[in-house]
């Protein structure tokens, strides 16, 4: 089961990607959802960059559009949320793909991921 509040920004992000739309109305959801979002919104193209130079051959453009965003939200968590060990973050971001994409993008998150994890963060211990 994966956790309410990547789930209700990844939907939102998505949502907001696909229509080429403004995430203005942030109502109903949760505040950590909230800070997600705005935080994913405000570092896109920092993420974008290191996802992009980690994940070998892909370009951020030619990645299916939820993996592309749950990357973004699990890199966002890795920087910004220190509190939430790296190996939970991970594991979220490897269960909205398997639910939400292709057969294949769990264990493509989980590596990107993971390798991004090491380089981000001082090992847990």
């Amino acid at each position: 089961m994966t956790s309410e509040p990547r789930h209700e920004a990844l939907e939102r992000l998505y949502e907001a990607e696909q229509r080429g739309a403004d995430v203005a109305d942030l109502t109903g959801i949760s505040a950590k959802a909230v800070r997600i979002i705005r935080g994913v919104l405000e570092h896109k193209e920092d993420l974008d960059r290191s996802i992009e130079e980690t994940s070998d051959h892909w370009r951020m453009d030619r990645m299916p559009p939820v993996d592309r965003t749950v990357l973004r939200i699990g890199l966002y968590e890795l920087r910004h949320e220190p509190e939430v060990p790296a190996a939970v973050i991970v594991s979220e971001a490897v269960e909205l793909a398997k639910t939400f994409s292709t057969e294949r993008s769990g264990s493509f998150v989980n590596g990107v991921l993971g390798h991004l994890s090491q380089l981000e963060r001082v090992p847990e211990e």
